[in-house]
């Protein structure tokens, strides 16, 4: 059963620029989340840029490479780990999550988290689908959300 949707409130971003930062190892799951996080952030008046990495583990580091240059206002973490039958899973997991938290904590970062730990391929799908979940779209949505905070107590 999925879970029932709550709705994020609306911010507006015009002008401001993001970066997706994906890992398409699962490309149909990516691209769901990709759509979702592109809808939200251009409604938003936001615009964004794409890049590609090879796994959830260098999601974080891209973002920190990316966002210490200057030129985006925030990032958005774009992937899928489905658990397997090592404890790779739990690895993935747990570090990509770790290390974008720290970015948005001590570096002060607007990152919204997307990336999603599931059990299976359903299951990401139902997250992952604009029309369902909508996970992307929560990350865009988290991501222009902590950018408002850092413009509204004017934090750097």
């Amino acid at each position: 059963m999925a879970e029932p949707r709550r709705t994020l409130p609306t911010y507006s971003a015009p002008g401001a620029r993001f970066l997706i930062v994906e890992a398409r190892y699962y490309d149909d799951i990516g691209a769901m989340l990709h759509a979702g996080a592109a809808r939200a952030l251009e409604a938003a008046g936001a615009t964004h840029e794409t890049i590609g990495v090879p796994g959830a583990l260098e999601i974080p580091a891209a973002i920190k490479i990316a966002l210490a240059s200057g030129a985006y206002a925030g990032a958005l973490a774009l992937g899928c780990v489905i658990r397997g039958e090592t404890y790779h899973f739990e690895i993935v997991a747990g570090e990509s999550s770790r290390a974008i938290m720290d970015l948005t904590v001590h570096e002060g970062f607007a990152i919204g988290n997307g990336i999603l730990t599931v059990e299976d391929e359903e299951q990401a799908v139902v997250r992952a689908d604009p029309a369902q979940g909508d996970k992307g779209g929560d990350a865009a949505r988290a991501a222009l959300a902590l950018h408002g905070l850092k413009h509204t107590y004017k934090a750097h």
